[in-house]
């Protein structure tokens, strides 16, 4: 069965019995821990993809306005090295996010029932 690159490792491909269970646990992991006390998000793994797509979603875009402002936010109150750290955190978790929300997206679509098939790239 091929499996996009977005897939995360974590994650037993849909063609093995039981998938769902360590799609639901690698979800669990990307979203915060409170989310674990809501049955209806273990229950149905497919809510659990939205929440979590939602979740970083929100994470990204919260990530792309800190960086924009955190040279304006921070001068004064932080030595320009640890501003800069600050930038190259946000430069580290922006990509690490967009990433996370992609491979949200393919376990979604395989939780719906949604196949992958590979597809030829002309030069």
């Amino acid at each position: 069965m091929y499996l996009p690159p977005e897939w995360p490792p974590e994650v037993r491909p849909p063609s093995v019995p039981d998938w769902e269970t360590s799609a639901a646990a690698w979800l669990l992991d990307a979203v915060p821990p409170d989310y674990r006390a809501y049955e209806v998000l273990r229950r149905h793994p497919i809510a659990l993809a939205r929440m979590a797509g939602h979740h970083v979603g929100a994470a990204i875009e919260a990530a792309r306005a800190g960086y924009r402002g955190a040279a304006v936010d921070l001068k004064g109150h932080l030595p320009p090295h640890a501003i800069e750290a600050v930038l190259d955190a946000y430069r580290e978790e922006g990509p690490r996010l967009v990433r996370l929300s992609r491979s949200i997206a393919v376990v979604e679509r395989a939780l719906r029932g949604d196949l992958f098939t590979a597809t030829m790239r002309h030069p």
